[in-house]
């Protein structure tokens, strides 16, 4: 099956450019932006563009395969992982920051076979940075090998992480309380650039040393735990024990 794997992954990495330009183009004109969850859970026309783009094109190439997408669940789609070939897409991760004009906005797509991960692509559209990689082939950057920080000392660390969108008192207090006891480690700083998915290649590319998220989404991370774990990282649970891309969200 290598080649076969082979050939959806380079047809994910030319979605992932495709879907890329249609980000681009839609930064420079009015976009029209809807909620989901609440006000700051935000999800737009080209979130929702992209990610038929990418069914549209997976059912016609590969019409065995099954698909997850962010967009398609929040419309009533099961989230659900089987040992069938499986795309887990998130069309646009960092949609606020697409909203805004901030410069983060990727286009994640994992692909797993039997629950594992086979393969993850992350294009972050406005840098115009393809990281790739394959299981037990490394990760990369635009072509570049990509290793994790070397750092052991967490002292001289940067961690990143993100904020979520709930902004109820208590899980805004809970966000601060966290960040105030890895601060006080101590430790460098504290980064997030807006997308889940960039702040994984930031991991495997070395310039951060760790990335912590509560309340994640298999497609927030499918794409990025192989690109992590390829580029010699490891991901885990808060418990300390591996973190796997769960059955359901």
């Amino acid at each position: 099956m290598t080649d076969l794997w082979q050939n959806a992954m380079d047809h994910a990495v030319a979605l992932a450019k495709k879907a890329g330009s249609l980000v681009r183009d839609a930064v420079q004109n009015d976009m029209k932006v809807m909620l989901k969850s609440s006000s700051v859970d935000l999800v737009t026309k080209t979130d929702q563009m992209v990610e038929q783009l990418i069914i549209d094109s997976v059912k016609e190439k590969f019409p065995t395969h099954s698909f997850i997408g962010e967009e398609s669940v929040a419309a009533g789609e099961p989230c659900v992982l089987t040992d069938n070939p499986t795309w887990i897409v998130d069309p646009v991760d960092g949609t606020t920051n697409f909203v805004h004009g901030y410069p983060f906005v990727a286009v994640s797509i994992g692909f797993a076979v039997n629950r594992k991960l086979e393969f993850g692509v992350v294009y972050s559209c406005i840098e115009d940075k393809m990281y790739t990689a394959r299981k037990g082939k490394g990760a990369f950057c635009n072509g570049l090998l990509l290793n994790v920080s070397d750092q052991k000392e967490i002292s001289q660390s940067i961690i990143a992480t993100e904020f979520g969108s709930n902004r109820d008192t208590e899980v805004v207090d809970k966000i601060f309380s966290s960040m105030r006891k890895i601060l006080c480690l101590p430790i460098h700083g504290i980064r997030g650039v807006g997308t889940a998915a960039t702040n994984m290649c930031l991991v495997a590319s070395g310039c951060v040393e760790a990335y912590y998220e509560i309340g994640i989404h298999c497609w927030d991370i499918a794409a990025g735990a192989i690109i992590v774990t390829e580029a010699g990282g490891v991901l885990m649970d808060v418990d300390g024990t591996s973190l796997y891309i769960p059955d359901s969200t």
